[in-house]
């Protein structure tokens, strides 16, 4: 994983949010918004979840687990990113456009 891509991340083992320095130029509503995302996703099903850009600028999200966590829900995760990407479907557009404008623009 590239650390510069990571957008943000939550654990449910440190009761951690983390967004990347690097998008720190994001409004802090939208910040705030993947925060609540981001929590409630780990909250609900544990592990840690990941947002990151792929080299083409998609946002990618994903959880993973610790190999002895008999609490992490694996399937609720697929489910609770299927329904983020439901329900915040103009948010994450917004989020591939920006870093297609911002970040991808600069690289080549």
């Amino acid at each position: 994983m590239d650390e510069s891509q990571v957008l943000c991340a939550c654990s449910a083992y440190e009761q951690k949010f983390y967004l990347n320095p690097k998008y720190s130029s994001l409004p802090g509503a939208i910040q705030d918004e993947l925060k609540i995302i981001c929590v409630t996703l780990t909250s609900d099903v544990g592990g840690v979840f990941t947002m990151e850009f792929e080299e083409d600028g998609t946002l990618y999200m994903s959880t993973t687990a610790k190999e002895n966590d008999f609490f992490y829900d694996e399937i609720g995760s697929y489910l609770k990113i299927k329904q983020i990407r439901q329900q915040h479907e103009e948010l994450l557009e917004g989020l591939e456009e920006y870093y297609r404008a911002f970040f991808l623009e600069t690289q080549e």
